[in-house]
């Protein structure tokens, strides 16, 4: 169902006055991280002044990529911030410098709020997660973990390196690469069956097809280890896996996709259905984060609904300003939803101007 007008301004008006808020704190010399206190005197305005709602964000021009690779990372963190304890996530990395991003609390607000959007039939209160992905220096192992607490259970963990999987990969270490799949797996079977009574699972596509196979040879599957609720995402999450897994691995088993990276947070998706051929619509935890579908060739310009362009990234809390950063995906714009009344983003997969480039869907 779709919101009404009213309901889609007043979402517009709750982001205006949140960007008014987080670009006075962030060029407050108060309370600003040094990057953006620094940045400010080259920008030719007063952000405090000129910037009254999210259209002028534009006034910043594009983030760049480049601004989060190397250190020191501490420019990054608040005046007001700089004696609570700092976490630093990376992101990339597979070749070169990975980009950091500073966390003190984001991490759990952006779990916390993806929370309440977990059916408790599926993900019962209480319960103990597995988290089968990739851990290392991602924020990912930390935030599944927080969420698995915050819902008042215990997480179980295993260790994957995906920057070793795409190594492999780049290599064609074929042989290699099944045979570090299958010891990510096996930790995974150990885990289940100890007795754990873990009924919620952290995964993503292509562990859970693994993880569905290496059950299958053993007579059982995901439904019989006793898992109810599926959180997974990434890339490699198409309507076509999400109809094979419904149809050959879950056996009724409760499953949503997500779209998230540890510059955003986590965009919830939409109820996915056959009725809708499987679509994956994705919403940005706004106004915290807001996804943009633009233009190719001008990130200024919105494309029409429907219409394929390059995810333009902002994320704005107290801890990390990003304005207007283009993703490394592309995808299609999408009309707001009744629980979301903004832009979503479907479709999503890499941006086809770095997919020949780009080592995707590793884990």
């Amino acid at each position: 169902m779709s919101p009404n007008e009213d309901e889609i301004r007043q979402a517009g008006k709750r982001l205006d006055a949140h960007v008014r808020d987080i670009v006075t704190w962030h060029f407050d010399p108060k309370t600003g991280c040094l990057f953006w206190l620094e940045r400010a005197k080259s920008l030719g305005f007063d952000p405090r002044k000129e910037v009254q709602g999210f259209d002028d964000l534009k006034k910043f021009g594009l983030f760049e990529d480049e601004w989060l690779r190397g250190g020191p990372v501490r420019r990054w963190v608040p005046k007001a911030l700089a004696n609570k304890p700092i976490y630093v996530f990376e992101t990339g990395g597979t070749t070169g410098i990975p980009k950091t991003r500073i966390n003190i609390d984001d991490f759990r607000t952006d779990y916390e709020m993806f929370s309440e959007t977990l059916p408790d039939q599926y993900f019962p209160k209480r319960s103990n997660w597995l988290m089968l992905g990739p851990s290392g220096p991602r924020r990912l192992r930390l935030a599944v973990e927080h969420l698995c607490q915050y819902r008042g259970g215990i997480c179980f963990c295993v260790d994957l390196d995906p920057r070793w999987v795409v190594k492999l990969i780049k290599k064609g270490w074929m042989e290699h690469l099944n045979a570090y799949k299958d010891h990510v797996i096996e930790q995974a079977l150990t885990v289940l069956k100890a007795g754990h009574d873990i009924k919620c699972l952290f995964t993503t596509p292509k562990l859970l097809e693994s993880l569905a196979n290496a059950l299958e040879k053993q007579g059982s599957s995901i439904k019989e280890t006793g898992i109810t609720g599926i959180f997974s995402g990434g890339t490699e999450f198409t309507p076509q896996f999400t109809r094979f897994a419904v149809e050959e691995l879950l056996q009724g088993v409760y499953m949503t996709p997500t779209y998230g990276n540890t510059l955003m947070g986590l965009a919830c998706s939409k109820p996915v259905s056959a009725e809708d051929g499987y679509k994956i619509t994705y919403y940005a935890p706004q106004p915290r984060a807001v996804v943009q579908v633009v233009d190719f060739d001008n990130p200024d310009k919105l494309i029409d609904y429907g219409r394929t362009g390059r995810v333009m990234l902002t994320t704005l809390t107290k801890e990390f300003f990003m304005p207007r950063f283009l993703e490394r995906d592309e995808g299609e714009r999408e009309a707001p939803y009744e629980r979301f009344p903004w832009d979503g983003v479907s479709g999503v997969r890499p941006f086809h101007g770095f997919a020949a480039t780009t080592t995707v869907g590793v884990y």
